[in-house]
């Protein structure tokens, strides 16, 4: 049975890095940060972690109504959305993942824009 993208790159230790690197970059941008001003990051790099794992195949699920729910008060707009994606994008190439595997997290998030963006 061939190997998830999670397994290949390390699992979850792999994925913490990656997600804390996204939120370094994240909380530098002028689009992005503001929605995280008030959030407790470790408590969040630890659920994300979970969540980008989930998206490389690893094993953690979350159902498309856990999704919609936690982002429904949340005003995430198309042009939020799509900087969070891209650099999601940068920043796993960033860290040795191959453009296949990027694009596979990309379709994964673009599956899920409905369920993400609220405004």
């Amino acid at each position: 049975m061939p190997q998830s993208i999670f397994e290949s790159h390390g699992g979850f230790v792999t994925v913490r890095k990656v997600v804390s690197s996204f939120y370094d970059r994240v909380l530098e941008s002028e689009v992005l940060a503001p929605h995280f001003a008030h959030t407790n990051m470790k408590r969040l790099i630890d659920h994300q972690t979970k969540f980008v794992s989930f998206l490389l195949g690893g094993p953690a699920s979350f159902s498309d109504d856990h999704i919609e729910r936690v982002h429904a008060r949340l005003g995430i707009t198309q042009p939020a959305f799509e900087e969070m994606k891209l650099t999601m994008m940068e920043t796993l190439e960033d860290h040795g993942f191959n453009d296949s595997e990027v694009a596979q997290v990309e379709h994964e998030l673009l599956s899920r824009q409905a369920l993400i963006v609220t405004v």
